[in-house]
């Protein structure tokens, strides 16, 4: 993959290239924004299936935590 840069940009890029490797630099930003892409859609895909699921009935919540304590 390439991509083109201004030509003064890259000037100070080369000044640094002792110190920076921009390969691994880049490669790791490309890397990073992905995964923060894929965490991104999975969060919006998950919401679309919480508003999918019907409220429970009032005192649900009472009953499993009653059920719960009695159990022990």
């Amino acid at each position: 993959m390439s991509f083109r840069v201004p030509r003064e940009l890259k000037e100070k890029m080369d000044n640094l290239r002792e110190h920076i490797n921009w390969s691994e630099e880049l490669r790791r930003f490309v890397e990073n924004r992905v995964k923060q892409f894929e965490q991104e859609k999975a969060v919006e895909e998950l919401e679309e299936i919480i508003k999918r699921i019907p409220p429970s009935p009032r005192g649900t919540t009472t009953k499993y935590v009653r059920e719960d304590r009695d159990s022990y």
